[in-house]
Protein backbone atom coordinates (compact mmCIF):
# COMPACT_ATOMS: atom_id res chain seq x y z
CA UNK A 1 0.00 0.00 0.00
CA UNK A 2 1.51 3.39 -1.16
CA UNK A 3 2.23 5.53 1.63
CA UNK A 4 1.89 8.81 -0.53
CA UNK A 5 -1.66 7.56 -1.34
CA UNK A 6 -2.01 7.19 2.09
CA UNK A 7 -1.25 10.95 2.61
CA UNK A 8 -3.73 12.19 0.09
CA UNK A 9 -6.40 10.36 1.42
CA UNK A 10 -5.59 12.11 4.40
CA UNK A 11 -4.86 15.46 3.31
CA UNK A 12 -8.39 15.54 1.35
CA UNK A 13 -10.25 13.71 4.39
CA UNK A 14 -9.08 16.71 6.82
CA UNK A 15 -8.48 19.79 4.00
CA UNK A 16 -11.89 19.37 1.98
CA UNK A 17 -13.96 20.16 4.86
CA UNK A 18 -12.28 23.36 5.68
CA UNK A 19 -13.43 24.78 1.74
CA UNK A 20 -17.18 24.06 3.04
CA UNK A 21 -15.68 25.84 6.44
CA UNK A 22 -14.16 29.17 4.50
CA UNK A 23 -18.20 29.77 3.74
CA UNK A 24 -20.07 28.41 6.55
CA UNK A 25 -17.57 30.75 9.42
CA UNK A 26 -18.42 33.93 8.36
CA UNK A 27 -21.98 32.93 7.69
CA UNK A 28 -22.63 31.84 11.11
CA UNK A 29 -20.64 34.73 12.75
CA UNK A 30 -22.60 37.32 10.80
CA UNK A 31 -25.99 35.14 11.73
CA UNK A 32 -25.30 33.93 15.48
CA UNK A 33 -23.24 36.91 16.71
CA UNK A 34 -19.42 36.76 17.47
CA UNK A 35 -19.99 35.62 20.96
CA UNK A 36 -22.11 32.95 20.46
CA UNK A 37 -20.12 31.58 17.71
CA UNK A 38 -17.24 31.64 19.84
CA UNK A 39 -19.00 29.49 22.61
CA UNK A 40 -19.57 26.87 19.75
CA UNK A 41 -15.93 26.41 19.07
CA UNK A 42 -16.22 25.83 22.74
CA UNK A 43 -18.67 23.20 22.38
CA UNK A 44 -16.15 21.81 19.21
CA UNK A 45 -13.00 21.79 21.81
CA UNK A 46 -14.88 19.66 24.72
CA UNK A 47 -16.49 17.19 22.76
CA UNK A 48 -12.44 17.10 21.27
CA UNK A 49 -11.42 16.84 24.46
CA UNK A 50 -13.98 14.42 26.34
CA UNK A 51 -12.88 11.92 23.10
CA UNK A 52 -9.63 11.47 25.72
CA UNK A 53 -11.64 9.20 27.46
CA UNK A 54 -10.76 6.39 24.48
CA UNK A 55 -7.45 6.27 27.19
CA UNK A 56 -5.60 6.00 24.08
CA UNK A 57 -6.96 2.91 22.65
CA UNK A 58 -7.55 4.28 19.55
CA UNK A 59 -4.08 4.34 18.99
CA UNK A 60 -3.23 1.76 21.05
CA UNK A 61 -5.55 -0.37 19.09
CA UNK A 62 -3.51 1.09 15.44
CA UNK A 63 -0.32 0.06 16.84
CA UNK A 64 -1.38 -3.22 18.35
CA UNK A 65 -3.71 -4.49 15.43
CA UNK A 66 -0.71 -3.92 12.95
CA UNK A 67 2.20 -5.34 14.47
CA UNK A 68 -0.33 -8.23 14.87
CA UNK A 69 -1.18 -8.77 10.93
CA UNK A 70 2.97 -7.87 10.45
CA UNK A 71 3.59 -11.01 12.55
CA UNK A 72 0.39 -12.74 10.94
CA UNK A 73 -1.54 -13.27 14.12
CA UNK A 74 -4.84 -13.35 12.37
CA UNK A 75 -6.43 -15.21 15.30
CA UNK A 76 -5.52 -12.81 17.82
CA UNK A 77 -7.67 -10.14 16.60
CA UNK A 78 -11.18 -10.35 17.21
CA UNK A 79 -10.64 -10.50 20.89
CA UNK A 80 -8.29 -7.65 20.83
CA UNK A 81 -10.82 -5.18 18.76
CA UNK A 82 -13.49 -6.53 21.05
CA UNK A 83 -11.85 -5.97 23.82
CA UNK A 84 -10.60 -2.56 23.09
CA UNK A 85 -14.34 -1.32 21.32
CA UNK A 86 -15.70 -2.53 24.79
CA UNK A 87 -13.23 -0.70 26.91
CA UNK A 88 -13.66 2.30 24.86
CA UNK A 89 -17.49 2.23 25.04
CA UNK A 90 -17.40 2.11 28.58
CA UNK A 91 -14.92 4.89 29.33
CA UNK A 92 -16.79 7.03 26.60
CA UNK A 93 -19.95 7.06 29.18
CA UNK A 94 -18.06 8.06 31.93
CA UNK A 95 -16.74 11.34 29.72
CA UNK A 96 -19.99 12.03 28.59
CA UNK A 97 -21.78 11.93 31.92
CA UNK A 98 -18.70 13.99 33.68
CA UNK A 99 -18.93 16.64 30.82
CA UNK A 100 -22.99 16.37 31.45
CA UNK A 101 -22.81 17.12 35.50
CA UNK A 102 -20.26 20.03 34.11
CA UNK A 103 -22.57 21.57 32.20
CA UNK A 104 -23.90 24.27 33.90
CA UNK A 105 -20.85 25.16 36.12
CA UNK A 106 -19.49 25.72 32.82
CA UNK A 107 -22.06 27.46 31.27
CA UNK A 108 -22.59 29.85 34.18
CA UNK A 109 -19.55 30.19 36.22
CA UNK A 110 -16.16 29.35 34.10
CA UNK A 111 -16.59 30.89 31.10
CA UNK A 112 -17.50 33.79 31.34
CA UNK A 113 -20.83 33.77 28.74
CA UNK A 114 -23.45 36.75 28.94
CA UNK A 115 -26.10 36.08 31.00
CA UNK A 116 -28.28 36.11 27.92
CA UNK A 117 -26.77 33.05 26.31
CA UNK A 118 -25.93 31.35 29.59
CA UNK A 119 -29.08 28.78 29.82
CA UNK A 120 -28.76 27.84 25.43
CA UNK A 121 -24.94 27.37 26.81
CA UNK A 122 -25.87 25.22 29.31
CA UNK A 123 -28.18 22.80 27.27
CA UNK A 124 -26.10 22.95 24.54
CA UNK A 125 -23.38 21.52 26.48
CA UNK A 126 -25.99 18.69 27.91
CA UNK A 127 -26.39 17.86 24.39
CA UNK A 128 -23.10 17.80 23.42
CA UNK A 129 -22.24 15.21 26.68
CA UNK A 130 -23.98 12.70 24.30
CA UNK A 131 -21.55 13.09 22.13
CA UNK A 132 -18.36 11.83 23.96
CA UNK A 133 -19.04 8.20 24.02
CA UNK A 134 -19.82 8.44 20.09
CA UNK A 135 -16.45 10.26 19.64
CA UNK A 136 -14.81 7.67 21.65
CA UNK A 137 -15.78 4.52 20.12
CA UNK A 138 -15.39 6.31 16.73
CA UNK A 139 -11.83 6.94 17.65
CA UNK A 140 -11.39 2.66 18.30
CA UNK A 141 -13.20 2.03 15.22
CA UNK A 142 -10.58 4.25 13.57
CA UNK A 143 -7.85 2.84 14.82
CA UNK A 144 -8.84 -0.94 13.32
CA UNK A 145 -9.29 0.84 9.83
CA UNK A 146 -5.92 3.12 10.30
CA UNK A 147 -4.45 -0.34 11.48
CA UNK A 148 -5.31 -2.11 8.19
CA UNK A 149 -3.96 0.79 6.35
CA UNK A 150 -7.46 1.62 4.81
CA UNK A 151 -6.93 5.49 5.02
CA UNK A 152 -9.16 5.70 1.73
CA UNK A 153 -12.58 5.01 3.95
CA UNK A 154 -10.95 6.52 6.85
CA UNK A 155 -11.20 9.56 4.95
CA UNK A 156 -14.10 9.17 3.25
CA UNK A 157 -15.94 8.97 6.78
CA UNK A 158 -13.69 11.79 7.93
CA UNK A 159 -14.60 14.32 4.97
CA UNK A 160 -18.71 13.14 6.04
CA UNK A 161 -18.14 14.21 9.78
CA UNK A 162 -15.81 17.11 8.97
CA UNK A 163 -18.53 18.59 6.42
CA UNK A 164 -20.89 17.71 8.56
CA UNK A 165 -18.86 19.99 11.60
CA UNK A 166 -18.85 22.92 9.28
CA UNK A 167 -21.98 22.19 7.08
CA UNK A 168 -24.56 21.02 10.25
CA UNK A 169 -24.63 24.54 11.98
CA UNK A 170 -24.93 26.36 9.14
CA UNK A 171 -27.81 24.63 7.57
CA UNK A 172 -29.69 24.56 11.18
CA UNK A 173 -29.20 28.52 11.25
CA UNK A 174 -31.09 28.72 7.95
CA UNK A 175 -33.97 26.16 8.93
CA UNK A 176 -34.22 26.78 12.68
CA UNK A 177 -32.72 30.18 13.20
CA UNK A 178 -29.78 30.86 15.51
CA UNK A 179 -30.57 28.43 18.23
CA UNK A 180 -27.09 26.97 19.72
CA UNK A 181 -28.61 24.44 21.24
CA UNK A 182 -30.14 23.03 17.12
CA UNK A 183 -26.43 23.55 16.10
CA UNK A 184 -25.17 21.17 18.66
CA UNK A 185 -28.18 18.46 17.83
CA UNK A 186 -27.29 18.61 14.72
CA UNK A 187 -23.51 18.07 15.27
CA UNK A 188 -24.47 14.91 17.48
CA UNK A 189 -26.80 13.24 14.90
CA UNK A 190 -24.12 13.46 12.27
CA UNK A 191 -21.94 11.27 14.86
CA UNK A 192 -24.08 9.14 15.25
CA UNK A 193 -24.52 8.00 11.53
CA UNK A 194 -20.34 8.31 11.63
CA UNK A 195 -20.05 5.93 14.27
CA UNK A 196 -22.72 3.25 12.52
CA UNK A 197 -20.50 4.13 8.99
CA UNK A 198 -17.04 3.20 10.86
CA UNK A 199 -18.94 -0.12 12.26
CA UNK A 200 -19.57 -1.27 9.36
CA UNK A 201 -16.58 -0.97 7.59
CA UNK A 202 -14.74 -2.60 10.31
CA UNK A 203 -17.14 -5.62 10.62
CA UNK A 204 -16.29 -6.17 6.67
CA UNK A 205 -12.93 -6.16 7.28
CA UNK A 206 -12.43 -8.60 10.67
CA UNK A 207 -12.83 -12.64 10.63
CA UNK A 208 -16.22 -13.45 10.93
CA UNK A 209 -17.91 -14.11 14.27
CA UNK A 210 -15.64 -11.63 15.90
CA UNK A 211 -18.56 -9.66 17.90
CA UNK A 212 -18.59 -13.16 19.58
CA UNK A 213 -15.12 -13.08 20.55
CA UNK A 214 -14.09 -13.55 24.13
CA UNK A 215 -12.82 -10.05 26.19
CA UNK A 216 -8.97 -10.98 26.99
CA UNK A 217 -7.55 -9.57 30.21
CA UNK A 218 -3.99 -10.36 28.88
CA UNK A 219 -5.44 -8.01 25.96
CA UNK A 220 -6.74 -5.12 28.00
CA UNK A 221 -3.24 -5.17 29.75
CA UNK A 222 -1.40 -4.96 26.29
CA UNK A 223 -3.38 -2.26 24.92
CA UNK A 224 -3.28 -0.59 28.58
CA UNK A 225 0.40 -0.69 28.70
CA UNK A 226 0.54 1.90 25.55
CA UNK A 227 -2.79 3.72 26.13
CA UNK A 228 -2.33 4.35 29.54
CA UNK A 229 0.43 6.26 28.52
CA UNK A 230 -1.09 8.06 25.78
CA UNK A 231 -3.98 8.50 27.87
CA UNK A 232 -1.60 11.18 29.93
CA UNK A 233 -0.80 12.62 26.55
CA UNK A 234 -4.72 12.48 25.21
CA UNK A 235 -5.47 14.50 28.29
CA UNK A 236 -2.49 16.83 28.54
CA UNK A 237 -1.53 17.39 24.54
CA UNK A 238 -5.57 18.89 23.87
CA UNK A 239 -5.04 20.91 26.96
CA UNK A 240 -2.11 22.81 25.80
CA UNK A 241 -4.24 23.38 22.49
CA UNK A 242 -7.29 24.16 23.77
CA UNK A 243 -6.94 25.87 27.73
CA UNK A 244 -5.69 29.36 26.53
CA UNK A 245 -9.39 29.62 24.74
CA UNK A 246 -10.56 28.96 28.18
CA UNK A 247 -8.53 31.14 30.25
CA UNK A 248 -9.24 34.00 27.51
CA UNK A 249 -12.91 33.23 27.79
CA UNK A 250 -12.78 33.08 31.67
CA UNK A 251 -9.84 36.00 31.76
CA UNK A 252 -10.63 38.63 29.12
CA UNK A 253 -14.42 37.37 28.16
CA UNK A 254 -16.34 34.86 26.12
CA UNK A 255 -16.85 38.02 23.63
CA UNK A 256 -13.00 37.80 22.34
CA UNK A 257 -12.96 34.38 22.20
CA UNK A 258 -13.77 34.41 18.19
CA UNK A 259 -10.60 36.84 17.39
CA UNK A 260 -8.32 34.56 18.83
CA UNK A 261 -10.29 30.88 18.02
CA UNK A 262 -11.44 31.52 14.21
CA UNK A 263 -7.95 32.20 13.65
CA UNK A 264 -6.24 29.69 14.97
CA UNK A 265 -8.78 26.85 14.20
CA UNK A 266 -7.99 28.24 10.26
CA UNK A 267 -4.47 27.72 10.94
CA UNK A 268 -3.91 24.91 12.54
CA UNK A 269 -5.53 23.08 9.24
CA UNK A 270 -2.74 23.61 8.03
CA UNK A 271 -1.24 21.34 9.85
CA UNK A 272 -3.58 18.15 8.14
CA UNK A 273 -0.04 18.06 5.62
CA UNK A 274 1.65 16.80 8.79
CA UNK A 275 -0.57 14.84 10.00
CA UNK A 276 -1.92 13.05 6.83
CA UNK A 277 1.43 12.16 6.87
CA UNK A 278 2.41 10.75 9.95
CA UNK A 279 -1.22 9.15 10.16
CA UNK A 280 -0.12 7.13 7.26
CA UNK A 281 3.49 6.78 8.56
CA UNK A 282 2.41 5.36 11.86
CA UNK A 283 1.26 1.51 11.49
CA UNK A 284 3.95 1.43 8.15
CA UNK A 285 6.77 2.39 11.22
CA UNK A 286 4.99 0.33 13.77
CA UNK A 287 5.70 -2.64 11.39
CA UNK A 288 9.30 -2.09 10.36
CA UNK A 289 9.73 -0.53 14.08
CA UNK A 290 10.10 -4.15 14.74
CA UNK A 291 11.12 -6.29 11.65
CA UNK A 292 13.43 -3.23 9.69
CA UNK A 293 15.04 -0.55 11.74
CA UNK A 294 17.21 0.46 9.11
CA UNK A 295 14.33 0.89 6.68
CA UNK A 296 12.12 3.10 9.60
CA UNK A 297 15.11 5.39 10.07
CA UNK A 298 15.14 5.92 6.57
CA UNK A 299 11.61 6.85 6.11
CA UNK A 300 11.26 9.04 9.06
CA UNK A 301 14.33 11.03 7.86
CA UNK A 302 12.36 11.37 4.78
CA UNK A 303 9.48 12.49 6.14
CA UNK A 304 11.11 15.04 8.02
CA UNK A 305 12.47 16.85 5.10
CA UNK A 306 8.93 16.58 3.35
CA UNK A 307 7.81 18.50 6.40
CA UNK A 308 10.17 21.33 6.70
CA UNK A 309 10.13 21.86 2.57
CA UNK A 310 6.37 22.43 2.56
CA UNK A 311 5.36 23.88 5.85
CA UNK A 312 8.04 26.63 5.70
CA UNK A 313 6.75 28.56 2.46
CA UNK A 314 3.06 28.03 3.50
CA UNK A 315 4.02 29.83 7.13
CA UNK A 316 5.73 32.66 5.36
CA UNK A 317 2.86 33.39 3.05
CA UNK A 318 0.39 33.05 6.08
CA UNK A 319 2.52 35.80 8.05
CA UNK A 320 3.13 38.13 5.13
CA UNK A 321 -0.84 38.21 4.02
CA UNK A 322 -2.03 37.66 7.10
CA UNK A 323 -3.78 41.31 7.41
CA UNK A 324 -4.98 41.60 4.05
CA UNK A 325 -6.53 37.64 3.93
CA UNK A 326 -8.73 38.62 7.39
CA UNK A 327 -10.00 41.63 6.06
CA UNK A 328 -11.02 39.91 2.17
CA UNK A 329 -12.32 36.59 4.70
CA UNK A 330 -13.84 38.23 8.06
CA UNK A 331 -14.21 42.01 7.11
CA UNK A 332 -11.36 44.88 8.28
CA UNK A 333 -12.66 45.06 11.71
CA UNK A 334 -12.24 41.83 12.35
CA UNK A 335 -9.04 41.47 11.04
CA UNK A 336 -7.38 44.56 13.20
CA UNK A 337 -8.36 43.01 16.02
CA UNK A 338 -6.35 39.16 14.89
CA UNK A 339 -3.73 39.68 12.40
CA UNK A 340 -1.25 39.94 14.86
CA UNK A 341 -2.51 36.98 16.65
CA UNK A 342 -2.35 34.76 12.93
CA UNK A 343 1.46 36.07 12.63
CA UNK A 344 2.32 34.98 15.69
CA UNK A 345 0.50 31.78 15.34
CA UNK A 346 2.04 31.15 12.04
CA UNK A 347 5.47 30.45 13.57
CA UNK A 348 4.45 28.10 16.24
CA UNK A 349 2.40 26.46 13.49
CA UNK A 350 5.78 24.98 11.53
CA UNK A 351 7.27 24.29 14.72
CA UNK A 352 4.16 22.08 15.50
CA UNK A 353 3.66 20.68 12.15
CA UNK A 354 7.46 19.48 11.87
CA UNK A 355 7.07 17.80 15.77
CA UNK A 356 4.24 15.66 13.95
CA UNK A 357 7.11 13.33 12.67
CA UNK A 358 9.28 12.53 15.62
CA UNK A 359 6.09 12.03 17.68
CA UNK A 360 4.94 9.66 15.34
CA UNK A 361 7.93 7.54 15.35
CA UNK A 362 8.76 7.50 18.94
CA UNK A 363 4.70 6.26 19.47
CA UNK A 364 4.95 3.75 16.61
CA UNK A 365 7.94 2.24 18.46
CA UNK A 366 5.67 1.53 21.13
CA UNK A 367 6.94 4.19 23.91
CA UNK A 368 3.90 6.62 24.29
CA UNK A 369 5.80 6.61 27.77
CA UNK A 370 8.37 9.15 26.50
CA UNK A 371 5.61 11.56 25.22
CA UNK A 372 3.87 11.52 27.70
CA UNK A 373 6.11 12.38 30.56
CA UNK A 374 7.53 15.70 27.60
CA UNK A 375 3.97 16.07 27.87
CA UNK A 376 3.74 16.76 31.62
CA UNK A 377 6.35 18.44 31.54
CA UNK A 378 5.47 21.16 29.28
CA UNK A 379 2.17 21.64 30.78
CA UNK A 380 4.15 22.49 34.06
CA UNK A 381 6.03 25.09 32.16
CA UNK A 382 3.05 26.44 29.29
CA UNK A 383 0.02 26.98 31.90
CA UNK A 384 1.95 29.64 34.29
CA UNK A 385 3.60 31.36 30.95
CA UNK A 386 -0.22 31.59 29.55
CA UNK A 387 -1.36 33.59 31.98
CA UNK A 388 1.77 35.61 32.82
CA UNK A 389 1.67 36.62 28.96
CA UNK A 390 -2.06 37.11 28.63
CA UNK A 391 -2.69 38.87 31.66
CA UNK A 392 0.27 40.90 30.56
CA UNK A 393 -0.57 41.06 26.54
CA UNK A 394 -3.95 40.10 26.80
CA UNK A 395 -4.44 38.04 23.25
CA UNK A 396 -1.20 38.29 21.69
CA UNK A 397 0.28 36.74 24.49
CA UNK A 398 -1.44 33.47 24.86
CA UNK A 399 -0.33 33.37 20.66
CA UNK A 400 2.79 33.73 22.57
CA UNK A 401 2.72 31.45 25.08
CA UNK A 402 1.41 28.86 22.77
CA UNK A 403 4.65 29.20 20.12
CA UNK A 404 6.75 29.22 22.79
CA UNK A 405 5.26 25.98 24.00
CA UNK A 406 4.99 23.77 20.49
CA UNK A 407 9.01 25.05 19.93
CA UNK A 408 10.03 23.63 23.14
CA UNK A 409 7.80 20.68 22.13
CA UNK A 410 10.02 19.78 19.00
CA UNK A 411 13.33 20.69 20.95
CA UNK A 412 12.40 17.64 23.25
CA UNK A 413 10.92 15.41 20.45
CA UNK A 414 13.99 15.74 18.78
CA UNK A 415 16.59 14.87 21.65
CA UNK A 416 14.54 12.09 22.57
CA UNK A 417 13.83 10.55 19.05
CA UNK A 418 17.58 11.10 18.23
CA UNK A 419 18.93 9.43 21.48
CA UNK A 420 16.29 5.77 20.55
CA UNK A 421 18.23 2.98 19.27
CA UNK A 422 15.29 1.35 17.71
CA UNK A 423 15.50 4.55 14.72
CA UNK A 424 18.56 6.13 15.09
Amino acid sequence: MSLRRNTLWNLAGTGLPLLLGLVTIPYLIKHVGVEAFGILTLVWALIGYFSLFDFGLGRALTQQVAVARSAGLQQSLPSLVKTGLWFTTATGLAGGLLLGALANQLAVHWLNVSPSLQSSTSQALLVAAIGIPLTTVTTGLRGILEAYEDFRMVNLLRIVLGAANFGVPALSVMLLGPSLVGMVVGLIAARILVLAAHAWQVHKKLPSGWLTAKLSKDNMQKLLSFGAWMTVSNIISPMMVTADRFFISGILGASLVAYYTVPFEALIRVLVIPSALTSALFPRLASLAATNPEEAKRLYKKCLKMVVAVLLPICLVIMLGSRWGLALWLGEEFAIHAWKIVCILAVGLFLNGVAHVPFAAIQAAGDARATARLHILELVIYIPVLLLLMKTLGLAGAAIAWTLRVGLDLIFLMIYKNKASNLS
